[in-house]
């Protein structure tokens, strides 16, 4: 007896509440188990999605900036300063900007031209069409879009990119709601053939240019890739632009019916090139374009920086450079002919401040003055960028104070704060992503940079 009550006690097991506490004591584990696991993948999300946006953006940064410190470059004629009279009583201006022959310059060889002779832009109206050879003005070299997301940008409206990225909105290719858009001209120098031994710049007994016989070596561009109707021929003095016939042939003969009059024939000890303007000329266009995770209608939306060169008639598309942009701003900074350097927008600086700035000089020229349209794009020094990242996910385990972000182009006052994406003030925020037709659960950070431009070219 004694021995059967031992074993059946021994093999009882476990009564109902002994259970019941270890299953309630094995759910407060697992539970803490997945809250760490939560927490970690959440935490490991944001850390990913900050880590990628560094990235992209220093990529994006970088190629902005390669671009616009290059801003109206020309073959070795560009400088930094004011141009004035030297001591040999040679005047600066010459060496800035090339002299345009063509007739037909502003409407055939540069892509993406929004400011015609004779036309309206913004407060200015610009000259009417030259009749005689000129230097090449200011407003051509650059040209800057205001963009606020509350009406068309200003000067002008952006009319140029073709199809729906003309329309600021939210459908897909839209351009993004309150992005600005800069075009900026520099010329490819690695490109080019050299005049001298094998490519001869044949001249008149004037002094004038002739022809010119391309006869390049192994190592330069074949004769065929010179393929447009436009010439550059510059030396380290002076750069002239004028229209030849002949192209993809090796012999370049000024074209007298299209020219106002006849170039100069460059001497091979100034090492001058040649270029086909057309092609060689990089014309560069930024922009911001509404685009979805799976390129559907449907799809997550979000914003890319495109990154566009010489217009829609080359076979190259617009180059998408990262995805996630929300904003993209532009702010030139301007020397006035006192020296004093402001910041301003596009508008401002076509309106010169709405007039109040006066441009630099330059000295003999009777056609670019301190006042004539648009003369203030040659006084800019410099351009401060500015872009809006987002992570390209929407995360709604984000709490509000981790969707705050800043983005300083939109506070004039100075005071620099967090705002949150559903911010009502457009002092504070100019647009919302929900306006956008973004998310606002989403990781933000600014990015900007201040480039200063190596040319000076009036």
């Amino acid at each position: 007896m004694i021995t059967r009550s031992v074993f059946r006690r021994a093999a009882r097991g476990v009564t109902l509440v002994e259970l019941m506490v270890a299953m309630l004591l094995g759910l407060l584990v697992a539970g803490g188990i997945i809250t760490i696991f939560l927490s970690t993948s959440n935490s490991n999300r944001v850390q990913t999605q900050l880590a990628r946006m560094q990235e992209d953006g220093r990529f994006a940064i970088g190629r902005l900036n390669d671009d616009l410190a290059m801003a109206s470059g020309i073959y070795c004629n560009n400088t930094g300063g004011i141009a004035t009279v030297s001591s040999s009583n040679v005047f600066l201006d010459g060496l800035l900007t090339p002299k345009i022959f063509t007739k037909d310059f502003a409407t055939a060889a540069l892509f993406e031209n929004t400011t015609n002779w004779g036309a309206t832009s913004g407060k200015n109206t610009y000259p009417a069409a030259p009749t005689a050879a000129y230097p090449m003005p200011s407003f051509l070299y650059m040209r800057g879009y205001n963009c606020t997301g509350s009406s068309a940008c200003t000067p002008i409206p952006v009319a140029f990119l073709g199809g729906t990225q003309d329309t600021a909105g939210t459908a897909v290719g839209n351009r993004v709601l309150g992005t600005d858009v800069l075009t900026v001209r520099y010329l490819n120098a690695s490109r080019g053939w050299r005049l001298g031994a094998n490519n001869i710049a044949v001249g008149n007994a004037d002094g004038t240019l002739k022809e010119i016989d391309l006869n390049p070596t192994s190592a330069e561009l074949p004769r065929a890739q010179f393929k447009s109707n436009t010439a550059l021929m510059a030396d380290c003095t002076t750069a002239q632009v004028f229209a030849v016939t002949g192209a993809t042939t090796g012999v370049l003969t000024p074209n007298p019916g299209n020219n106002f009059s006849a170039p100069l024939a460059l001497q091979p000890q100034s090492a001058p090139r040649l270029y086909d303007f057309v092609n060689d000329m990089q014309n560069v266009t930024y922009y911001v374009q509404v685009v979805t995770d799976d390129g559907t209608p449907t799809g997550v939306k979000t914003g890319a920086l495109m990154r566009r060169v010489n217009g829609t008639t080359v076979s190259v598309p617009d180059q998408e450079l990262i995805r996630g942009v929300e904003r993209l701003t532009f702010r030139y900074g301007v020397e006035d002919t006192t020296g004093g350097v402001r910041f301003l927008t596009a508008d401002q600086v076509d309106s010169r401040n709405n007039g109040a700035i006066t441009c630099p000089p330059t000295v003999g020229n009777s056609v670019l003055t301190t006042t004539d349209p648009g003369c203030l794009w040659r006084a800019v020094k410099s351009i401060e960028v500015s872009i809006l990242l987002s992570s390209q996910v929407t995360m709604p385990n984000l709490t509000t104070p981790e969707t705050a972000f800043m983005y300083t182009p939109d506070t004039s006052s100075g005071a620099f704060a967090p705002v949150y994406p559903t911010e009502a003030s457009t002092a504070k925020l100019a647009i919302q992503p929900s306006v956008q037709g973004f998310d606002n659960q989403r990781l933000r950070r600014q990015l900007t940079s201040l480039v200063m431009l190596r040319n000076y070219n009036p």
